[in-house]
This record gives structure tokens, C-alpha cells and sequence, in this order.
């Protein structure tokens, strides 16, 4: 078959519909990305894929904006429309945000089945607009926010597809940790970046007990105006630190870390938990709906994070939490051990199997919601069961 992945923005909306490409493409189908400019440069996604770039307007600005934004979701359509009669899809996957909305609005206009993803715990503006004429909602989260009770039978729970190099890092053991062991820190504000991680991070690690504080080996992800500033800190407070402004190798990165301190958002939290990585979540505090407070919240819930609001967070805070799970190696373990227990590190495979079927003509849910099993919550060698 032939599937049409709409993404663009973030890395937030970009990675999962990466993961669903491979897992398509792995199965023998064709698939073809639409993206706006910003998708269409994260680094190392979607190689040896066709890609198409639309206009996708975005609301806001007032009336002015509006015009402008309407104006390119009708020009976007258009352009989708003429593609899709080359392309002739058998389905249209869209993964919310702004840039996926003319490629979904041509689709339903052309009766070609459209399927939802949605990567958060609040259902985002562009699926509630279109959650009416998709077949199928997949979802990340067991508890979803804005879902409203008559698109209930839509929504199949399949988790937010990672890469596969992620997913297999929950299979492997948890970086040896004791009392005198390195203790390896990652930094990450997603794909965007985040300054304030910038701000608080190096401060709070500086104010850890000695003790701790020698042991540290940090790797952040910092905007390009704070780096400098960042390596100067880091310098002064003599704690080994390797910066960067994005993270390809996050793959790498996430199996050396004993610990990561980022935000909360969807994909992050996803590679989180189908690593088994404990973590320090700063949910961002202007995010729509505040949605990513809600992706903290089943982790958190779980024992594998800690959840510091943005108004909380300072470097204080940070360093008493850091004390809090790493003094003790084996609550680091059982924190890991938490993390994974709520991963979906199979979601890319079982989205795979819904586009199927709503491609096949079949009713995705008719036959039962597709569940990924989660892994069981393994103990840390000297440890106990979470």
C-alpha cells in the first residue's frame, strides 16, 4: 500500500512519524512525508524518502494573521489534492500540529481515510478539529485530556513511536551505578532547546554535595546564544561537561545516562520510558493546554520521574532532588526500573497494524483496542522490584 505521513514543526510531531515510515517501509509499503520547511531539516529523518513541502499557515497575529494563515491552509490543500492524484494513497496519517492540517483537510475532501496520532496527553487543536472524519485516533496515553466521550471508540492505545535504536535500549541492563561510580547526567529541552535548563542546570549541580558533585559527567543540549556561556560555567565549576545545540546521537547519549533532566515533552517522555531512563521532568510552562504537565504525569505517577514545576524550578530545588535519587544507587535502579514499566517501546509496530487496517478498509477497533504490552518492571541488580 501507499501511505501519506503528515508532520512538521517539532521534533515532537517529526520522530514518531519517522518511527511509523521505517516500520511502513519495513513491511514493503511506500510512503511519502508532507512537512512544512522546519520539518523538513531535523537531521537524519527520513533519508531516501520523497518529501513534499506545503505552506501551512498557523493561527494568531488577529485577524491579519488569521487571513494569512487561512490562505495558506487553502493554498496547502490545493497543492495536497493535486499530489494525492499522482500519489493515490491508500490512507493519510497526520501527527497534529499545524502543518499536518491542509494535507488531512485534502484528504477528507478526496474520501481518502485519514488516521490521528496524537503524541500528547491533551488531544492538540489540529485532531480535535479533525477527529470527526478520522477512522481511527491513535493514542499515546491510557488518559488523554480533550478527547470528547463521542470519539471514544476512535482512539486505539498504541504509545508514541521511538526510534528503533531507543526501543532496544530498555532490553538491555541499566548502566552500572554504585557509591564511587561516574554519575551521568543528560540534558535535553527537546529538540527546540530550552534556556532555562540553561540558567538552572550548571548552578544546581554546582551546589551538590562534594561528594556527588566530583563524580559528575554532564552532557547538555543547549541553545546556540547560551552555550558559551554554559562551557564557561561548567569550566569554573570544574564538572566534565560535552555541550551541544542538537543531539543527533540521542541514541548513544540516552544508554550512557544514569539521569536526565529535561522537559516533559511527548517524544522525551516516550524515550524515556522505552529506555528506562529516570529522569527530572520541568514540564514548559507556557505549552498549549499545558499539555506537557499531563505527559509527566503517568512517569511521575510510576516512580521513574520527578516532576519540578517551571515556576519551582531553581537551582536549589534541582540539586536537592538530584541528592534525592542518586546518594542512593539502588533508588536510581528502582527509578529506572519504574520508568520502563510504563514505556510502549512497540507503539511504531502496533500504529503500523492500525494504518493497516483503516487502509485495508477495516474498522481498526472493531476487533479490540491494539494494546502494547508494556515491559514488567525488571530490579536493578541489588535492588528490589519496583
Amino acid at each position: 500500500m501507499n501511505f501519506v505521513l503528515a508532520a512538521g514543526g517539532t521534533g515532537g510531531h517529526m520522530i514518531p512519524a519517522h518511527a511509523l515510515a521505517d516500520e511502513l517501509k519495513g513491511r514493503g509499503h511506500g510512503v511519502l512525508l508532507i512537512t512544512d520547511e522546519r520539518g523538513a531539516r531535523f537531521p537524519g529523518l527520513f533519508e531516501g524518502m520523497p518529501v513534499h513541502i506545503l505552506p501551512a499557515g498557523r493561527l494568531g497575529g488577529g485577524p491579519i494573521g488569521w487571513l494569512k494563515a487561512l490562505r495558506s491552509v487553502v493554498k496547502g490543500r490545493g497543492e495536497a489534492k493535486r499530489l494525492y492524484r499522482d500519489h493515490t494513497p491508500d490512507a493519510v496519517i497526520g501527527f497534529g500540529g499545524y502543518p499536518a492540517f491542509p494535507s488531512l483537510l485534502a484528504a477528507s475532501s478526496m474520501n481518502i481515510p485519514t488516521v490521528l496520532h496524537e503524541q500528547n496527553a491533551v488531544l492538540g487543536r489540529v485532531n480535535r478539529l479533525l477527529a470527526g472524519e478520522a477512522e481511527a485516533i491513535g493514542t499515546a496515553y491510557d488518559q488523554v485530556d480533550r478527547l470528547k466521550s463521542k470519539y471514544a471508540d476512535k482512539a486505539v492505545l498504541v504509545g508514541n513511536p521511538v526510534r528503533a535504536e531507543i526501543a532496544r535500549l530498555g532490553e538491555l541492563p541499566f548502566p552500572a551505578f554504585d557509591e564511587v561510580a561516574p554519575l551521568k547526567i543528560l540534558v535535553t529541552g527537546g529538540s527546540q532547546g530550552a534556556s532555562i535548563l540553561s540558567k538552572v542546570v550548571p548552578a544546581g549541580l554546582g551546589m551538590l554535595a562534594p561528594q556527588l558533585r566530583r563524580r559528575l559527567q554532564v552532557v547538555q543540549q543547549c541553545r546556540p546564544e547560551d552555550i558559551e556561556r554554559v562551557r564557561a560555567q561548567y569550566a569554573e565549576l570544574g564538572i566534565p561537561a560535552e555541550l551541544m545545540t542538537y543531539i543527533e546521537d540521542m541514541a548513544e547519549k540516552l544508554a550512557d545516562a544514569h539521569l536526565v533532566i529535561g522537559r516533559a515533552g511527548a517524544s522525551t517522555v516516550a524515550e524515556l520510558t522505552a529506555a528506562g531512563r529516570p529522569a527530572i521532568l520541568i514540564p514548559f510552562a507556557a505549552a498549549t493546554d499545558d499539555h506537557q504537565t499531563a505527559n509527566a504525569r503517568e512517569m511521575v505517577k510510576a516512580g521513574g520521574a520527578r516532576a519540578i514545576p517551571e515556576a519551582g524550578f531553581t537551582p536549589d530545588v534541582l540539586a536537592r532532588q538530584i541528592e534525592a535519587l542518586a546518594m542512593d544507587p539502588v533508588a536510581l535502579g528502582n527509578a529506572a526500573a519504574r520508568a520502563l514499566s510504563v514505556g510502549r517501546p512497540h507503539a511504531a509496530r502496533d500504529l503500523a497494524d492500525v494504518v493497516e487496517r483503516v487502509g485495508n478498509g477495516a474498522a481498526p477497533v472493531a476487533v479490540g483496542p491494539v494494546l502494547s504490552p508494556r515491559r514488567r518492571a525488571v530490579a536493578p541488580a541489588g535492588g528490589v522490584p519496583a
